[in-house]
């Protein structure tokens, strides 16, 4: 019991990292919205083109 105990809190502890990790990168991101939507705007094009 105390080996399952251990691990489950053991990934709990790393997800909870991970998440908080990911956050962070996105909130401190220094791209902006518009040049996001610039980069992907050829792809939008062309999605739309194929269907």
């Amino acid at each position: 019991m105390k080996f399952e105990t251990l691990m489950l809190q053991s990934l709990f502890a790393a997800c909870l990292l991970i998440c908080l990790l990911t956050l962070g990168a996105m909130l401190t991101s220094q791209i902006t919205v518009p040049s996001v939507a610039v980069s992907h705007a050829p792809v939008a094009a062309i999605e739309s083109l194929i269907s």
